[in-house]
């Protein structure tokens, strides 16, 4: 418990301090947002706003994991290391994507399909690893099931599959986040209620684990780092914390595509490890309904536009909480009711996860 703490405190205070210095780093030397000129009006006056803040919170969560393991004496395990990987190559691709936005000056950075192919390359890096490193008791990080509290038994998968399925979670997740990455502090407030969560689950899994003499029985759970994971996932929550203090309205700086395709990054590998990978879309409810909202205004737009040969939109804009700013809604109300239905999500995830345990 005291490397879960001391972990996240550390990446707290990093963030606090560290984006503090980015912003002024990065403004100096001009890196500011560009903005797209189809979106909400009000968003015109974000134009040269500090980008590219993900880095910030990727570099303090990989300090303060890292700080908590010489804290602690203890040696890092393969499924932290590639939860932290993961996080980093996606942000990695997420860099290029708002460096190109940057020095070319325009609202669109890296062609779809070269952004599509560095993402598909990380992702298929971290399956491959993932489905290796087995421990002592032949556990590895990644599971061959789909998992949704704990793995499926009947839902077995070969692993080239097993590497698709991990892509397919991988790729909705961080485009998930990414999307929601439109107004001050959605997205980093959203992922920071689900790390947070994930914290819980990894101790509540590490207390009950099947590898412990306590854990033994039939509701144990076979989750081969849950203790490092839970490590990840606070120093991942500290940071954010400390994050959302300059990227809260008004945004003194944003994420950018670096920051949103490492969260949505971190949280499938977060539920690839922990065998809750079909649990993350109840806890990342948010980023879902946002998605859908994007999906079905494109899928009804073509459905109409071939029926009668003109175009009609479901939302005034997609994705969903810009379709809210063009009614007139604030963007502070919009975040903060955004935030109370990922808060709900949560404690509905959170109370799934525990009732499939009492009730066992």
């Amino acid at each position: 418990m005291i490397s879960i703490l001391f972990g996240g405190a550390v990446a707290m205070v990093l963030t606090l301090i560290g984006t503090r210095w980015a912003i002024k780093w990065l403004a100096k030397r001009g890196y500011g947002q560009e903005i797209r000129d189809d979106g909400p009006t009000s968003h015109h006056v974000k134009r040269g706003t500090p980008t590219m803040g993900g880095t910030v919170f990727i570099m303090a969560t990989i300090v303060g994991y890292f700080a908590a393991k010489v804290f602690t004496m203890t040696a890092p395990t393969a499924s932290a290391m590639l939860v932290l990987f993961l996080m980093a190559g996606m942000g990695a691709v997420g860099f290029l994507d708002d460096f190109i936005k940057i020095f070319r000056q325009r609202s669109l950075g890296l062609r779809s399909k070269a952004k599509l192919a560095g993402q598909t390359m990380v992702a298929v890096i971290f399956a491959v690893l993932a489905l290796q490193f087995p421990d002592n008791r032949g556990q590895r990080p990644a599971s061959p099931f789909i998992s949704f509290i704990r793995d499926i038994g009947w839902l077995e998968l070969p692993a080239i599959l097993v590497i698709i399925w991990i892509l397919l979670l991988i790729a909705g997740m961080s485009n998930g986040v990414n999307l929601a990455d439109g107004l001050d502090g959605l997205a980093t407030g959203a992922s920071m209620m689900v790390f947070g969560a994930y914290t819980l689950i990894c101790i509540w899994q590490f207390n009950q684990s099947c590898a412990t003499a306590q854990g033994v029985g039939a509701k144990c759970y076979e989750v081969r780092d849950p203790h490092d994971l839970a490590v990840v996932a606070a120093c991942l929550t500290g940071a954010l914390f400390g994050f959302l203090w300059w990227n809260a309205s008004p945004a003194k700086i944003f994420m950018g595509d670096t920051g949103s395709l490492s969260l949505g990054g971190a949280l499938a590998g977060m539920a690839v490890m922990t065998r809750t990978e079909l649990l993350v879309l109840l806890l990342g409810g948010l980023f879902v309904i946002i998605t859908a909202s994007v999906i079905l205004q494109v899928g009804y737009f073509k459905v109409t536009k071939q029926a009668t040969g003109v175009g009609k939109r479901l939302f005034l804009i997609a994705p969903l909480h810009h379709h809210f700013e063009m009614l007139g809604w604030e963007q502070v109300n919009v975040v903060i009711r955004f935030w109370i239905i990922q808060g709900l999500c949560v404690v509905i995830g959170l109370g799934v996860f525990y009732a499939e345990w009492v009730t066992g």
